[in-house]
């Protein structure tokens, strides 16, 4: 560790530590500030590579394949006997997965000159051409002070607690503690329709689980295209997930070993019993320790950091980006930022193109969206033209036995221009 850097990140997650890469590569002295610790060791990768993207999707390919193995390879001709499915054997496979991934990351920060800090770091002060950032380690709790030329504020987002649904971190758990259950339950409650909810309950409800997900909101995917929706539930709910809109989940307590959920829809209360409850109602920016009481950094109503349109602060040298500012908390959004960010520093005009920016749900089918919806499109005042295609006229998606769902394009009437691309 320097006392004195050309740029410090703080934080590690995928918009950190390709912030802290790029800037490498780029000649620049470069330190990356992450406090993480996962199953008892330091690690870099945020939250996507330790307990989010990476992971799920690896539970999500396990269970895929145990299904397709179960109920769809007879009409191949292809006999299996009974099959079964060893539930810490997968969890152990998706720990592998991460512990792969995210000492490939340690190895680039490396590779790229990036001294890699384990421990805490608060912006302390912002103003000025010498940054000070406070870090203090998380070895031996020793404070010290960095200066930088520039400063990138990183440090993610963590899930939304919500008080009528605490998570005890066994029977009421978080999307965290979703990824490490030791057995599939036999009834499972999802407070939240949302990706994070749609994908966990697609996981255990292949393996098994009766699944119910509460929705508060009147309608079912609200952000994606209507048309894409209404299949997708159609879909799920042929698939077996109970899904239940304009649903608010108004206690959720532990008794005898089971959740005893609450809910209320059109003014009628009703009580069910689960096994484990996940509670996925969204996420919200981290910032603990983030900012000092002098660093000079403006927020938003919301808490963000206030940005500019390339993610730089207030202040000059100082940008954040990520699940810290507006826009969708996704880890691809929050890579290209941190790329934007470091280029602006470097004295070159690189920016983020927000409106092809893709939306994913890794359920089966998947789910994915970009640019605008039909809705969308109609309400900025544009001509609209839509397409469609169902995939059961595809040959392809028929003899892979994936003709379930449709491809719809939106399109601007008088030009042509593409304005969005929906797909299920």
């Amino acid at each position: 560790m320097k006392d004195n850097y050309d740029l410090v990140v703080i934080g590690g997650g995928p918009g950190g530590y390709e912030a802290a890469i790029r800037a490498g590569q780029l000649g620049m002295s470069v330190a990356c500030i992450e406090k993480r610790v996962y199953k008892g060791e330091p690690a870099l990768g945020g939250t996507c590579l330790n307990v989010g993207c990476i992971p799920s999707k690896a539970l999500l390919d396990t269970s895929h394949r145990y299904e397709a193995t179960k109920d769809e390879l007879d009409e191949h001709g292809i006999s299996t006997g009974d099959v079964g499915i060893n539930v810490e054997k997968m969890i152990e496979r998706k720990e592998g997965i991460v512990k792969q991934l995210t000492g490939g990351v340690a190895a680039l920060l490396k590779g790229n000159g990036v001294d890699w800090l384990q421990g805490w770091g608060t912006l302390v002060d912002g103003k000025g051409d010498d940054k000070k950032v406070k870090f203090v380690a998380l070895e031996d709790d020793a404070e010290s002070t960095i200066t930088a030329k520039n400063v990138i504020l990183a440090s993610g987002s963590v899930p939304i607690d919500i008080p009528v649904a605490k998570v005890d971190h066994e029977h009421i758990v978080d999307s965290t503690g979703a990824l490490d259950f030791t057995e599939t339950p036999k009834r499972l409650g999802v407070i939240g329709a949302g990706v994070i909810g749609l994908e966990l309950g697609s996981v255990w409800r292949r393996l098994g689980a009766e699944v119910v997900v509460y929705e508060a909101l009147p309608e079912f995917l609200a952000a994606a295209d209507k048309d894409i929706a209404k299949e997708a539930r159609k879909l799920f709910k042929k698939q077996g997930l109970d899904i239940r809109v304009d649903t608010k989940v108004t206690n959720a307590e532990v008794k005898d070993g089971q959740v005893v959920v609450t809910s209320e829809n059109k003014g009628e209360a009703s009580d069910e019993s689960f096994d484990k409850l996940i509670v996925c109602v969204g996420r919200r920016a981290y910032s603990e320790k983030l900012l000092g009481e002098d660093s000079g950094v403006t927020l938003t109503e919301r808490g963000l950091i206030d940005v500019d349109d390339q993610c730089k602060t207030n202040l000059d040298g100082v940008y954040a980006i990520g699940d810290l500012v507006r826009g969708p908390m996704l880890a691809h959004k929050a890579m290209e930022e941190g790329m934007m960010a470091v280029e602006r520093i470097h004295g070159e005009k690189a920016q983020v193109n927000y409106d092809t920016i893709i939306n994913v749900i890794y359920t089966h089918p998947e789910i994915a969206w970009v640019g605008l919806t039909e809705k969308e499109a109609a309400d900025a005042g544009y001509e609209v033209k839509t397409g469609s295609f169902n995939l059961a006229a595809n040959g392809r998606a028929l003899a892979q036995s994936e003709a379930q769902g449709s491809i719809k394009v939106v399109a601007d009437a008088k030009t042509d221009r593409l304005l969005g691309m929906h797909a299920i």
